[in-house]
């Protein structure tokens, strides 16, 4: 049945002919909508829209008057969605999702490997491994553009709302394509600095040191027991949960931190030996639909090969010295050896 033949009444009489529905006007309060639901506040989705918070206020206000129902509720720290906002994003998300691969995928039948492609992937990640690498896959794929993002659920794929995700948990969703990578290694680390003015942490003196604490790592999963065990006995400087902030607090000699095992490469970085050795497991998460397209499949079998156990970093069992691997040019570039 072809949804705009005019022998079809009902089915393009309504909504169809509604000229208020169909108004560019309404298409632009929808985005706004979107923009503040996602952003949790009508002042930083102006910004993200680049336009003044009155006039979020004012077409927001309109779309709940044409939709007859509240959308938001103000709280302390911005607004909440009603449930019958919540449903309406839920419902513009899948559709912004749908357009984007859609949009992708029509450009892909016309020129090969050729489209943005979205990927969630932590920043510590991103910083030492994927960022240094992508100038030789740019090189061999130049049509192919990387959009790099801070999961917002380092579980969920869908609530990240990008083609493919690195993250720590597999999913059983029929339509979204999970594969077993290598094991993220966590180690205690401290910097030289902090040796000097407290001395070397052990096993038997923790509780003259001072640790820098995450709430990723306060997630009762039995996972980070031996990291929160070894923490308690000590006192916490600092919490920090961005990743990047958190490695730099540990660089600049303010506690023992909890970082991935590459990061013994900084030459003021000294691992402890304090029975603490995590071992996270790695996995890729894609889309399944998304992976028919050949710019996705591309982006995701190169993560898989770059955090799978052929990387030393990423092997099964935890190395302090692996091997010299390609693998480590973005490290190396990061701490200039």
């Amino acid at each position: 049945m072809e949804p705009f033949d005019p022998e079809q009444r009902n089915l393009i009489r309504t909504p169809l002919d509604n000229e208020t529905i169909l108004s560019g006007q309404f298409w632009g309060e929808l985005r706004v909508f979107l923009a503040v639901a996602k952003a949790k506040s009508f002042n930083r989705a102006a910004e993200v829209l680049n336009t003044s918070q009155p006039t979020v206020s004012r077409r927001v206000k309109r779309l709940q008057d044409l939709m007859g129902s509240q959308l938001f509720v103000p709280t302390r720290h911005g607004v909440k969605l009603t449930a019958k906002g919540q449903s309406l994003a839920q419902a513009l998300t899948r559709l912004d999702h749908s357009l984007y691969a859609l949009t992708n995928d029509l450009k892909a039948e016309t020129k090969d490997a050729e489209g943005v492609v979205r990927v969630s992937i932590t920043d510590g990640l991103n910083t030492f491994f994927v960022a240094p690498a992508i100038p030789s896959f740019t090189a061999e794929h130049p049509k192919i553009q990387l959009h790099l993002k801070s999961p917002a659920n380092v579980v969920s794929l869908r609530e990240n709302q990008t083609d493919l995700m690195i993250g720590f948990s597999p999913t059983d969703a029929a339509d979204i394509t999970t594969r077993k990578l290598g094991s993220l290694h966590f180690i205690p680390v401290v910097a030289k600095s902090y040796i000097r003015q407290h001395g070397i942490p052990t096993r038997s003196n923790l509780a003259q040191h001072f640790f820098l604490q995450s709430e990723f790592y306060t997630a009762r999963t039995g996972l980070w027991d031996a990291w929160n065990h070894a923490v308690a006995q000590g006192r916490i400087a600092h919490f920090c949960d961005n990743s990047m902030a958190y490695g730099m607090l540990v660089k600049a000699g303010l506690g023992v931190g909890l970082l991935g095992s590459y990061t013994i490469l900084e030459p003021d970085a000294v691992p402890l030996e304090l029975d603490v050795r995590i071992a996270v497991p790695l996995y890729a998460l894609a889309l399944t639909e998304r992976l028919n397209a050949r710019p996705v499949k591309l982006v995701f079998d190169w993560l898989s090969e770059m955090f799978g156990p052929a990387n030393p970093w990423f092997s099964p069992e935890l190395r302090l010295d692996p091997p010299p691997s390609r693998f480590d040019i973005g490290i190396k570039l990061l701490f200039n050896l």
